[in-house]
């Protein structure tokens, strides 16, 4: 390799390890419907993303309603029992806080409440709560 090719190669690098030192760590868990995006949207459904990847946020990340659309990739990590699918990870949009969903998160106190759609995407089985990777696109 000659010399500009192995500079070029360990900058490339370096960029690479400092675009993953920018994502947060924390929690999620899933949440069944009514998924009403009361929080961000009012009665507006059509705001909800036709894939339905999409979540609420707890009040770290919420931001007193800034967060509302904001969107977020998010890993699984780690969870009890191995049930992360590798290499995944996911595009969700915020929809609500997840303090006052109706339908509330299956674990209490988590970073993000995902839907079950978003969960699933992320998980290969019925976890409740899993440690995810996430950072704001």
């Amino acid at each position: 390799m000659s010399k500009p090719q192995h500079i070029l190669s360990c900058l490339s690098f370096f960029f690479l390890l400092f675009h993953l030192c920018k994502a947060d760590v924390g929690t999620a868990a899933s949440y069944e419907p009514p998924y009403l995006p009361t929080a961000c949207y009012g009665d507006d459904a059509s705001q909800i993303p036709a894939n339905n990847l999409f979540a609420a946020a707890s009040e770290g990340i919420w931001d007193n309603g800034a967060s509302c659309g904001r969107e977020y990739l998010v890993r699984c990590l780690s969870a009890e029992e191995p049930v992360c699918i590798v290499g995944q990870t996911i595009q969700v949009k915020i929809v609500h806080v997840s303090e006052a969903l109706v339908s509330p998160p299956s674990a209490g106190g988590t970073t993000m409440a995902l839907s079950l759609t978003a969960f699933s995407a992320l998980t290969n089985s019925s976890a409740t709560q899993i440690n995810i990777e996430f950072q704001q696109v």
